[in-house]
This record gives C-alpha cells, structure tokens and sequence, in this order.
C-alpha cells in the first residue's frame, strides 16, 4: 500500500523503525485517556507488536508520523470479540477466521481534529478488503473516551449498545464496516433462514 501525505502528515504501513513510535501513542493512551494503565490481558499486542501485526499475512498496522514522529496508530488482524466480557453472540456474528478487527485507533492529542484516525481507518479498511478471507470490518468502543461514540457512527454501522437506557450496562459499543462485495458470515445466516422460511433476506437487526 503506498504512502499518502495528508497537510504535514505522511500515513503509510509500519515498519520496524515505527514500532517504539507506535507504542509510545498506545501506552500513553492507555495512561492519559483510558486511566487504567497497560493490562496484559487486553494489551499483549502492544508489548510484541511485531510478531503481532508485521509478521501475519492477514495483520497490519498503520501509523501518521509527522517528521520521524509517530503520532497516530490504527491496526487490524483476524480477531473474534472475546466473550467474556462481550456477548456470546457476537463472537458467533463475528468469527476469527473471517473478520478483520480494528485495533489501537489512536492519536495523540495534539494531532486530532486533522483526519488522521479517518484516514488511518480508512487505509486498514482497504486493507482487509484485499484480503480474501476477510467478510467484514468489526470493532467496539469504549463510550467513555471523549469524542469516541461520535467518531465511530460517523464511520461504522451500529450493531449493539447495551446502555439502551441503563446507565450501569457497559460502556462498550460494538460496529462493523461491511467490506464490498463480501457477505459476513452472518449474512450467510439470515439468508438461510430466509430460504427456509420462505421470506426475502433481510439486514440483521441491532441487537
């Protein structure tokens, strides 16, 4: 995928001399933003970010640097939604061998409100289309984060929000973005129970 220049900002695929860049925006995230640190068990991926996204056919990631400085990440690789703590079901929707998952969308404070995270999305989407397993993009967020809900229904599909009106259910929002062309595992779900029920295939209601 070739490079593409945004005002100062140059976005392309990372390479090994962008991954202590990349880390840096993520742990500092995690810190700054999310207020709960680095925990292993959600954020193995950033500690061997390698081995995670450059090595695997199917993973990228994907950085903004402005000068030698990595100021935005987004990734994507072969992930199903972990239930726990996510619904059973959406796991089932969203199969690992068929969905490109978002990960690490991310830009440092001072570099939003440029189209960075838009235009990094946009360049993991395009990714995943080229590859062939891939049925669908799928990601969740965390509500919580300020400017995040907003962002995401600006560029993703809504498929389910527990809230629904209570304010104690998790905070996390799960969307997908299709893929053209490609039919999600689900997709194949509804239109045989349509064949068998006789009526005509129908989208998927959010749950």
């Amino acid at each position: 995928m070739t490079d593409e220049t945004t005002g100062p900002y140059d976005l392309r695929t990372a390479g090994p001399q962008h991954l202590d860049g990349a880390r840096s925006v993520m742990l500092d995230t995690f810190y700054r933003d999310f207020g709960y640190g680095y925990q292993p068990r959600w954020h193995a991926d950033v500690i061997d970010l390698a081995g995670t996204y450059l090595r695997p056919a199917r993973h990228a990631l994907f950085v903004a640097t402005k000068g030698d400085e990595v100021v935005a990440t987004t990734a994507v690789r072969a992930a199903a939604p972990n239930s726990p703590p996510h619904p059973r079901w959406l796991a089932e929707r969203y199969p690992a061998a068929s969905t490109a998952q978002l990960f690490r969308v991310y830009v440092r404070p001072e570099h939003r409100r440029n189209g960075l995270a838009r235009a990094l999305v946009r360049r993991a989407v395009t990714f995943a289309a080229g590859q062939p397993d891939y049925r669908v993009v799928y990601l969740h967020t965390d509500t919580r984060v300020p400017g995040a809900e907003a962002f995401w229904r600006g560029v993703a599909e809504l498929v389910h929000d527990p809230r629904d009106g209570d304010p104690h259910a998790s905070p996390t929002v799960h969307f997908e973005i299709p893929l053209p062309g490609r039919r999600p595992a689900h997709g194949d779900q509804i239109a045989a129970d349509s064949a068998r029920s006789g009526a005509s295939p129908r989208a998927t209601s959010v749950r």
